[in-house]
């Protein structure tokens, strides 16, 4: 990952200047479509393999140095669509940060690719801190904490979940501050988790272009899906309505870089 202490001598703010480097030639790399690659993101810079390997010692840390700074950057992104929502407005921010989720994965494929459809790695320890630490899901998984704080709405009982999950909500392996929640409403994360596989699994099948263009250009498909798991949150079908005129607005505009 990039070093996050302030550098402090002239060999350190060199050494952060080239991390920031390797990742702006990768994306540049990606936006083009090339192969993201230490000899090719190397090459770029003027240097050689072997002198990038001082800062990146192999391509699976090459992928995660770049996908975390993607994602903190989209993360950026999706914030300034939420905060552009009226602050109490709980519902309205979580579904324009969705929003922008989409219009910024459709826009930039590769990147959304290197984030989200990579192997994570294969240590556990390491595991742990991948699926724990992406900025994207603690700003979604706070935006839904938001909505439940306001509207309350229900959650499944621990003892009504598989035996299996009770451990896993305890101590669950994702970006989310599941300390702000207490053990008796834990059922929440499970909330989380059907929110984050039903949003992404549509995004990413759009992406990919696995489905009909006309269903991706439309963004009806999206929405469908929204409007499905909205009930979950406490948005009847009335609210929804309304809000899906507002998605449709934003789903219109040009997907940009």
């Amino acid at each position: 990952m990039t070093p996050t202490a302030a550098p402090t001598t002239r060999r350190e703010r060199q050494r952060e200047a080239t991390f920031a480097e390797i990742v702006e030639v990768s994306r540049a790399l990606l936006r083009e479509g090339a192969e993201l690659s230490l000899r090719a993101v190397a090459g770029a810079m003027g240097m050689t393999a072997p002198a990038l390997y001082r800062y990146v010692a192999s391509y699976q840390e090459l992928v995660d140095l770049v996908a975390f700074e993607v994602d903190k950057a989209a993360t950026a992104r999706f914030a300034v669509a939420a905060d552009a929502v009226a602050p109490d407005d709980h519902v309205g921010r979580l579904l324009a940060a969705a929003t922008e989720f989409r219009r910024w994965a459709l826009a930039n494929p590769h990147e959304f690719t290197l984030v989200f459809a990579n192997p994570v790695a294969e240590s556990a320890c390491l595991r742990r801190e991948m699926i724990t630490v992406a900025s994207s899901g603690v700003l979604f998984t706070d935006l839904i904490l938001e909505v439940w704080l306001d509207r309350r709405f229900p959650v499944p009982a621990l003892e009504e979940l598989p035996e299996s999950m009770r451990e896993v909500l305890a101590d669950p392996l994702m970006p989310a501050k599941v300390e702000k929640i207490a053990a008796e409403d834990r059922g929440l994360v499970w909330i989380y988790m059907q929110g984050w596989t039903q949003l992404y699994g549509i995004v990413a099948l759009e992406v990919m272009g696995h489905l009909d263009p006309r269903v991706i250009d439309s963004g009806e498909m999206y929405l469908d899906v929204i409007s499905r798991f909205a009930p979950t949150l406490g948005i009847d079908d009335a609210e929804m309505a309304q809000r899906r005129v507002q998605m449709r607005a934003q789903l219109a505009l040009p997907w940009t870089h």
